[in-house]
């Protein structure tokens, strides 16, 4: 009989998983559940090539560009271990993978999880049971421990014109409110102070469920909860950490509805982090007619007026595709305009790529290879320096920051660290690089920083609170 202090020991000869996971965050979640089920059924992770029995490939199918990447990284899991298996969203293209990659073992599609695990049932068969000892193991996770992805549903339901996620993901499919709060409870109950919510479009959650309402929590406090953006960021708000604070919530993938405005206070009174990731994708009414996207730009920059005038520090990241056929001069020096009077904080930009299956490949007037290399170095020239004037504000305040990485003493014994403000999220945002860090410092713990200085991207500083 075990204890509940037991350390599990797996059976000597459980066969290993080896994970490469390309593509979006949501890809991320869906190679964690994947990992998670194998693991259940008997699997051991492994590290690398050389210690799996079987390597699975989760790829990315939205541009060429990211087909490509998915081809190159099936073909190096085949070089360095010849057993690999696909699934993602380019798994949708099964010939395209087995004419350049014959020797793949199996491909499956986005989320499919079940066909994933037979088809490493079937490769590499499991041992005769999981454990040894019947001891439930956490969750896989693919990100450090102190920060995790809270996925709210799959799909969508816009037919933009550059984008083939409904084919690849289906229509909008939410999950249910209690079980999505009962992930992020056993989340921050782990260890995780930052929950990123994502999802295809996090602003329609649970419109595809009429935003069915569920008790929550269980007990003598049950109350109704709906299946609604602004119902589900006010209940995470309500989460604690082990010692007693809000944990950092980020809301990603957000159309600007009219019902966002209602998160706004939550922020300002720090329940829910002030970060918005907007993906606006353009300016010009005339370009947004073309994608197939609302062309509302000018109650946008009203309405960022007044989120800021409700919540100063809200910070507001977004993307923006330059180059779409049919973009003019005129259109372009529209979303310049535009940027410089929204004054977004974080700016990502991508050059238009065809992408089989998308509307947008049939449009008339294609941006040359060229104007889009040049507008996009236009566009990022202006959002650089608005993100430097931005940041530059910030030098001798003092911010929350949480600490992702610390650093080796060097010659002198110092000691750095790289931590994000409320500002920036991971992988995707700026980085605060911190100098002279007490040895005790661990990931995961936020901490009073004052900002010494900036560039056009990250920020440098010192922490007050030791």
């Amino acid at each position: 009989m075990t204890t509940a202090t037991t350390t599990p020991r797996q059976l000597a000869d459980a066969k290993r998983v080896g994970m490469v996971s390309l593509g979006c965050p949501k890809a991320l979640v869906d190679s964690e559940r994947i990992l998670t089920r194998l693991r259940a059924d008997g699997y051991a992770m492994s590290a690398d090539y050389a210690g799996a029995d079987v390597v699975l490939v989760n790829t990315c199918g939205f541009l060429d560009s990211a087909k490509e990447e998915s081809l190159a990284a099936i073909g190096e899991a085949i070089a360095e271990n010849g057993r690999v298996i696909v699934t993602g969203c380019m798994g949708d293209e099964a010939e395209a993978i087995r004419a350049a990659h014959p020797q793949v073992l199996a491909v499956t599609g986005a989320h499919q999880y079940e066909q994933v695990v037979e088809a490493v049932h079937e490769h590499a068969p499991p041992s005769q049971g999981p454990y040894i000892d019947l001891i439930p193991q956490p969750d896989v996770k693919l990100t450090p421990r102190h920060y995790s992805y809270l996925k709210i549903s799959e799909g969508c339901n816009h037919s933009c014109a550059f984008c083939i996620i409904p084919q690849l993901r289906g229509k909008l499919a939410s999950r249910r409110i209690d079980a999505v709060l009962r992930e992020a409870e056993k989340l921050v109950a782990a260890g995780t102070k930052e929950l990123l919510v994502i999802s295809q479009d996090t602003s329609a959650y649970g419109v595809d469920t009429r935003h069915e309402a569920r008790p929550w929590p269980m007990g003598q406090d049950t109350r109704e909860v709906r299946a609604h953006m602004t119902d589900l960021a006010r209940e995470l708000g309500q989460l604690r950490t082990a010692e007693g604070k809000a944990p950092w919530t980020r809301l990603h993938y957000v159309y600007p509805y009219p019902h966002v405005d209602k998160v706004i206070p939550l922020m300002a009174e720090g329940l829910l982090t002030p970060y918005l990731d907007i993906p606006f994708q353009h300016a010009s009414p005339n370009v947004l007619k073309a994608m197939k996207r609302p062309a509302n730009e000018a109650k946008v920059l009203e309405r960022l007026k007044g989120w800021r005038e409700i919540c100063p520090e809200i910070a507001v990241r977004s993307s923006f595709v330059v180059g779409f056929p049919g973009e003019t001069e005129d259109d372009f020096k529209y979303l310049i305009d535009w940027l410089e009077e929204a004054q977004l904080d974080r700016v990502g930009a991508f050059r238009f790529e065809p992408v089989e299956g998308a509307a947008a490949n049939d449009l008339p007037n294609p941006v040359p290879e060229e104007v889009k290399e040049e507008r996009y170095a236009r566009l990022m020239e202006v959002t650089e320096r608005i993100s430097a004037a931005k940041l530059a504000a910030k030098v001798g305040k003092t911010l929350p920051v949480i600490i992702d990485d610390v650093g080796e003493p060097d010659e002198d014994g110092d000691i750095g660290a790289t931590g994000r403000s409320q500002a920036d999220a991971p992988e995707i945002d700026g980085a605060v690089y911190l100098r002279n860090v007490p040895e005790t410092l661990e990931p995961g713990a936020i901490v009073d920083v004052e900002v010494e200085d900036a560039d056009a991207h990250d920020l440098y500083g010192v922490i007050t609170d030791v």
